[in-house]
């Protein structure tokens, strides 16, 4: 009796069906409870079926009526949908009812309850996984009607899990790989905050991050970068369980993903648990995770065994299931071979009882959390106040905005990179919540918090974070940290042309509302010798055009304080600060609320009651070519208007009539000339003329480039006259 039907599929060729099938025959073994040093074994093994059409499972009845309920919650939805990935789902609901039933430690009724456990889907395609998972076990944001409006407009299913769509979901997954390097945010999140308030006689900060990843996760390179750096900082409450189902969409993985994830794991520094039967030996994924606990000094990679669409009898096992509905044909063969006698949508009576108890479980976790947290701030009230302030409440402390607005008038002429290290470093004594790193560039990007230490796995108090050449993961997981819910703030530094490295998670940030500061450095072509492979071009206008991120180039002390005074107060978007290599320059005239407001006027002669002739525009290190140029052209007798633009964003979100007290309707576009050493992209919207770079730069000495692509006083005040 095979326990799987119909024919191997055969792409990958000849050597990867020659697999499948060899998997398929290991199938038939008998199950085993493989004792602790047998885990590193590779064999697959289910239960046999105990009649031609029905397949036995865990042995235990009513386990397997609460995982099918999981299953056929999550087939029965993406069949609605007719869109959807059912197979990881299928696969890991025995793993994911360990998980919520008897492992994690939440309460449904309150998904943001602060010691929580976290749990992070990396593998979001499978997303009905964790919205089954979530209406099963007593989360109000997502009720039947929303599973049997999957993926539907307007709904709160969506695709790919969405933390600001969904409460209970804590970070946006469905990019590969971004998962798991959120939980490794989340996961040094949770190390820092117990180093700094926990005691010896006082435990408030307890909690573990769970992640499922699958085989895609693990091929993406930015998974390598945060395990790496997980494994180095010793996340000993980090377990990650990876569905090792051998399925991808093309095929078989045997086609291009061969090689050892449980060594590449170790050497990374993580304990390594091989769970050989993840489909049906209850007690083994039970036992593992359990094993992953008790080891405190390093992360936890669970290889989790399984059969993608388990229980599928034509399908399983195969890259038809991985991302398409099983078809009304095979969903009530699926039914039948699973001995699932409920319609579509129905949650026997039974499972709901046994499940809704995890919400008088939570409630009482959170009850005794609640108590608990009373008789820590009576022996710390100090410490107590401010983490229910800063971390509970969500506040900050006083005096930081004017602080910013200090340093902004104290600091005189520098590159604004020294000026972001002062801003970095004035705002560090005041918020204890505001803390970050470099990709290896700190001594560059200026950006260590002195005095303060590095995050290192003995010293997770430190609020330097050292987070290596691995600019991608940094940028995932400075979403976890920011997604953690304790009001951490977190920055990350670069140089500004290597975002090229962490777009995705710098888009990501921003598409989950995640407040994220990038401190990036070398800002343009006048970083000078490095070339044109370090020098952004396109880069301000590509993240100009990102939704719902602050995009900021300032000029001078007080405009960099302006531009962390937005990144601290946006709550919900991140912010990009673009700083030079170079000195700039630093005017009176410049104006910490006009630069908040992302645009403003810095120097006008026109009269009162007349319109300027021509409006310069400028950003970040040629603001001061737009302010001389201005000074020569007043000499012809002109109104010379000049108009700083650190963030666009900013400054569209302005009402319209304080836009137009910028950019007056009697100025046309064709009378104002925007200077900036970067592309001319976008700002059509402003202006008519462009005085920027529309090609790669150079290598040279960086006053030389200057020289060379005419970004001098005299070239802007010739173009600037012809206008």
């Amino acid at each position: 009796m095979a326990a799987f039907v119909g024919t191997t599929p055969l792409v990958g060729g000849k050597k990867a069906a020659a697999a499948v099938n060899a998997r398929k025959s290991a199938f038939l073994a008998p199950t085993v409870r493989p004792t602790k040093a047998a885990r590193s074994a590779t064999v697959k093994m289910v239960a046999e079926p105990i009649a031609p059409n029905r397949l036995v499972q865990t042995g235990d009845d009513f386990a397997d009526k609460v995982i099918n309920t999981i299953r056929f919650l999550s087939i029965d939805a993406v069949e609605r949908a007719n869109s959807g990935h059912p197979g990881m789902p299928m696969g890991m609901a025995p793993s994911s009812f360990i998980l919520f039933d008897k492992i994690m430690r939440y309460n449904p009724k309150n998904p943001y309850f602060y010691n929580r456990d976290r749990f992070v889907l990396s593998a979001g395609h499978g997303s009905m996984l964790q919205y089954s998972l979530m209406h099963l076990f007593g989360y109000e944001s997502v009720s039947m009607e929303d599973i049997k409006r999957f993926r539907q407009l307007g709904s709160v299913t969506p695709g790919h899990p969405e933390n600001f769509e969904t409460p209970g979901v804590e970070v946006t997954t469905g990019p590969l790989g971004q998962g798991i390097c959120n939980a490794v945010g989340l996961a040094i999140a949770e190390k820092h905050m117990a180093a700094i308030y926990n005691k010896p006689d006082a435990t408030i900060v307890d909690h573990y991050t769970y992640a499922i990843m699958g085989d895609g996760c693990l091929m993406e390179g930015i998974s390598g970068e945060a395990a790496s750096l997980a494994g180095h900082v010793g996340l000993g409450k980090l377990i990650a369980l990876y569905d090792d189902n051998h399925i991808s969409i093309d095929g078989n993985t045997e086609i291009a993903f061969t090689e050892d994830v449980s060594k590449r794991f170790e050497a990374y520094g993580w304990h390594v648990i091989n769970v050989v039967n993840g489909n049906t030996d209850l007690q083994a994924i039970e036992d593992a995770i359990k094993e992953a606990k008790s080891v405190t000094d390093k992360p936890s990679l669970l290889k989790v065994t399984t059969i993608i669409g388990y229980g599928s009898p034509n399908k399983s096992d195969s890259y038809s299931i991985h991302g398409a509905a099983l078809g009304p044909e095979e969903v009530q063969a699926t039914r039948d071979y699973l001995g699932w006698e409920y319609d579509q949508f129905v949650i026997p009576e039974d499972v709901q009882k046994h499940c809704d108890r995890k919400t008088d479980d939570g409630a009482k976790i959170e009850k005794e959390w609640n108590e608990n947290f009373a008789k820590y701030k009576e022996k710390y009230p100090e410490l107590g106040q401010q983490f229910e302030n800063i971390h509970l409440k969500k506040q900050l402390p006083d005096g930081w905005e004017e602080a910013l607005k200090e340093m902004g008038k104290k600091e005189g002429k520098a590159a604004t990179r020294q000026l972001s290290n002062k801003a970095l470093n004035v705002l560090a004594p005041i918020l204890p919540n505001f803390w970050g790193g470099s990709a290896d560039l700190a001594s560059s990007n200026l950006t260590i918090l002195k005095g303060f230490g590095d995050f290192q796995k003995s010293t997770p108090e430190g609020r330097n974070l050292r987070f290596g050449v691995r600019e991608h993961g940094m940028g995932a997981i400075c979403n976890g940290i920011s997604l953690h819910g304790s009001n951490l703030i977190p920055y990350c530094a670069t140089f500004f042309i290597f975002t090229d490295y962490m777009r995705a998670s710098m888009r990501m940030a921003a598409l989950s509302q995640a407040q994220v500061i990038y401190v990036m450095t070398h800002d343009s072509v006048f970083l000078g010798e490095d070339g044109p492979t370090h020098q952004p071009i396109e880069h301000l206008a590509s993240f100009r055009a990102m939704p719902n991120m602050n995009m900021y180039r300032p000029c001078d002390p007080t405009e960099v304080a302006a531009a962390y005074a937005v990144g601290i107060g946006s709550k919900n978007t991140p912010t990009c600060i673009a700083l030079t290599r170079q000195a700039t320059a630093k005017y009176e005239e410049s104006s910490f609320e006009g630069a908040k407001k992302g645009a403003y006027i810095l120097t006008d002669n026109t009269p009162s009651g007349s319109d300027p002739d021509i409006i310069l525009i400028g950003t970040g290190s040629e603001l001061p070519l737009c302010y001389d140029a201005a000074e020569n052209v007043r000499k012809d007798g002109k109104n010379v208007r000049v108009v700083s633009m650190p963030c666009w964003e900013k400054f569209l979100e302005q009402d319209e009539s304080y836009q137009k007290s910028v950019f007056p309707d009697s100025v046309p576009k064709e009378k104002r000339m925007v200077v900036e050493a970067g592309s001319s992209f976008g700002w059509q919207i402003f202006a008519s003329n462009f005085h920027c770079i529309d090609r790669f730069g150079i290598s040279a000495n960086g006053k030389d480039v200057a020289n060379y692509f005419g970004f001098t006083v005299e070239k802007v005040t010739e173009k600037a006259k012809a206008l």
